[in-house]
């Protein structure tokens, strides 16, 4: 079970790295939860492809030096990761884009059932992201 929750991680990350959107949405569960970094809670695949969508038109990101953790029975799972990233276009309520490039540190948690992602939480500083992107 174990490996079989590290396997799934591997494959929703390897899909967004690719830009699979197809592939990494049907690793979801119908009502999984995203908790998303400092911010709200969200219910449902429908929510996180509209989520997933801002994020694609606004950021280029890879997910890199990725380290996976499951516990024993596979129903929790843990990632830390850098993000090397590119903001494309202004996100509402942040600095403008221009281009710029970013390295952060982060890291999510998972709750798995049925061999697919029920909830998903989102970690990084969005405060030395803002850093980064307005010097």
């Amino acid at each position: 079970m174990n490996q079989d929750t590290i396997n799934l991680v591997q494959q929703y990350y390897a899909a967004f790295n690719a830009g699979d959107m197809d592939t990494f949405l049907s690793l979801l569960t119908d009502d999984v939860i995203h908790d998303i970094n400092q911010g709200e809670r969200q219910i449902g695949k429908e929510a996180f492809t509209q989520f997933m969508a801002c994020m694609n038109n606004n950021y280029k990101e890879e997910l890199v030096d990725m380290v996976i953790m499951a516990t024993p029975d596979g129903k929790r799972a843990a990632a830390e990761f850098v993000v090397l990233g590119e903001y494309l276009k202004t996100d509402e309520g942040l600095p403008e884009a221009a281009g710029q490039t970013y390295r952060l540190p982060a890291g999510a948690f998972f709750e798995i059932r049925d061999n697919k992602v029920a909830r998903i939480t989102n970690y990084y500083n969005l405060q030395d992201w803002i850093a980064q992107v307005s010097s």
